[in-house]
């Protein structure tokens, strides 16, 4: 596996700079989440980083490197592209989905 060293920026990575593996375009992952363990016992907190180009090349504005941002909100959650945002009844047996 091929990795690239990544700038964080915000956070508790804020200024590192970590080994991150790439995918098969060698383009690292969208979202990096960093988890730690609560010192009592209870749940993890998770730190979400998004990946942002770092710079932009002059002539073609092609991105030159990438960044982790820190994002405090966490991850936004995933939905899929055929969901409804109301997730209401269906049209057609007016059931709740799944059901």
């Amino acid at each position: 596996m091929r990795s690239e060293n990544t700038l964080f920026v915000g956070g508790p990575l804020d200024g590192r700079v970590l080994p991150v593996l790439t995918g098969h375009t060698g383009k690292p992952p969208q979202w990096y989440e960093v988890p730690v363990p609560d010192p009592d016992g209870g749940p993890a907190t998770v730190y979400a980083y998004r990946l942002e180009p770092a710079a932009h090349s002059k002539r073609l504005g092609l991105p030159r490197g990438w960044k982790y941002t820190y994002v405090p909100e966490g991850r936004e959650p995933r939905r899929w592209p055929w969901t409804k945002k109301g997730g209401g009844a269906s049209p057609r047996t007016g059931l709740p989905p799944h059901e």
